[in-house]
């Protein structure tokens, strides 16, 4: 257990959650008022920060910025004037917090206008007329703020190795859910939007592109526990019953989208890794289904002082071998009975491709795992060669049941010889 990762146990804080969730809303509202529209509302989101949360520029009076401080509990405005003012977060009501807000606003030049009713809760209040106390808990506010900087952490890494179009890592005031996103570059049919408080309209244009979308939700909407959470949209066939990790994860029928208790996460012998594995087992199950272009959207992931390495699109790119670099070492099997795997090491990081035998000459590919720092370099695509080349030599036949290896097959015509052949 590591303890930069804080215990979290909403019900401890639901009420001071709460509140701090329509504080977000109001600040967050001011800056969608002022902000010129950006797809998927990103003109609206907040950004973690070593000390709590920030709006980062708001085009409004001489520029303004307003910054949650969860270390010192203050809610700070900042602008180009040079004008600074603050107010302490403290138990309140949503209507002083409020109050507060707009006068901060207009102390330092800005025009505190924005809409005045929250989004994305059951039955909203507008915030000037909600006067019920609200409690403030400076030790749960701050265990929070902790374990959002461990999470941007895992997500900002896993950002790195996606080369499409991406979210930035960043916190929705709506829902209150740290999140990012990938796209695959396709459009996607309408939503159906009814998401309540919401405009269905908003709910339609975040949602236009096919996406693989994860985050981070602290509890609420009838999640009583804090928790990771993975969705695809629109959701493929298969999606739900898709193999994920770690063993913690699973498929939540009423949300329709993979849940991963923080708990799990957090009391892990390496809670990064952890994370890691759910936001990688997510998406590949989400691309493979979907027939996302993987080969073109994904790299290797990002390490400090490291250039990413060139990847050129060739003339001859449909019939390229991929041969591995002279310095890379060869793939191993290693064959058993009735189950066996291929496996490649490369800079002490290991890749797999596991196995099932199904009766003489025939053999069931069902799973294949690379580690996200050996991503972009084709190590999966040679763990199937392998395959390929021994069934040729043996005059075996392959059943690609993984998502992966029968997505490998759909884009090597010349390996169909392997493969079992429909019965006319």
């Amino acid at each position: 257990m590591s303890n930069v990762w804080p215990r979290l146990d909403y019900l401890e804080w639901r009420e001071t959650c709460s509140a701090l969730h329509l504080y977000l809303q109001i600040v967050g509202k001011y800056r969608l008022a002022h902000t010129p529209w950006l797809n998927h509302s990103w003109n609206a989101t907040f950004y973690v920060t070593p000390t709590g949360l920030t709006s980062s520029p708001i085009p409004d009076g001489a520029g303004i910025e307003i910054r949650f401080d969860f270390r010192e509990h203050m809610v700070i405005g900042t602008s180009g004037n040079g004008r600074e003012a603050r107010f302490a977060l403290a138990p309140s009501t949503v209507a002083a917090f409020r109050a507060n807000v707009v006068r901060m606003i207009a102390d330092i030049g800005g025009t505190p206008t924005f809409h005045d009713t929250p989004n994305e809760v059951p039955d909203p209040i507008p915030f000037s007329e909600d006067h019920r106390d609200r409690p403030y808990d400076r030790d749960a506010v701050q265990r929070f703020h902790r374990a959002l900087v461990a999470i941007d952490r895992v997500l900002g890494r896993f950002r790195t190795s996606f080369l499409g179009k991406s979210s930035p890592v960043h916190l929705f005031w709506g829902s209150m859910d740290l999140a990012v996103t990938r796209f695959s570059g396709r459009r996607a049919p309408l939503h159906p939007a009814g998401i309540p408080s919401l405009p269905d309209d908003v709910a339609q244009e975040a949602y236009d592109r096919e996406v693989s979308s994860a985050g981070f939700w602290p509890g609420g909407n009838g999640i009583d526990y804090a928790a990771f959470y993975a969705y695809a949209y629109p959701s493929p066939g298969g999606y739900r019953g898709a193999p994920v990790r770690p063993e913690a994860a699973f498929w939540h029928d009423g949300l329709s989208e993979f849940m991963l208790p923080y708990d799990a996460v957090q009391t892990s012998s390496d809670p990064d890794e952890a994370l890691m594995a759910f936001l990688v087992s997510t998406y590949e199950s989400a691309a493979n289904l979907g027939h996302w272009d993987r080969a073109l959207l994904e790299c290797a992931q990002g390490r400090p002082r490291r250039v990413r390495r060139p990847n050129p699109e060739r003339a001859n790119a449909g019939s390229e071998q991929a041969e591995p670099s002279p310095t890379d070492p060869p793939v191993k099997r290693e064959d058993g009975a009735s189950k066996g795997r291929y496996r490649l090491v490369i800079d002490g990081n290991e890749a797999e491709m596991t196995y099932s035998r199904a009766g003489k000459g025939q053999i069931i590919i069902d799973h294949t795992e690379v580690p996200g720092v050996l991503r972009g370099r084709k190590v999966g695509e040679r763990l199937v060669r392998q395959a390929v080349e021994d069934a040729r030599r043996d005059g075996a036949v392959i059943i690609p049941l993984c998502p992966f290896a029968k997505s490998q097959f759909d884009r090597h015509p010349d390996w169909q010889d392997v493969l079992r052949q429909p019965k006319t």
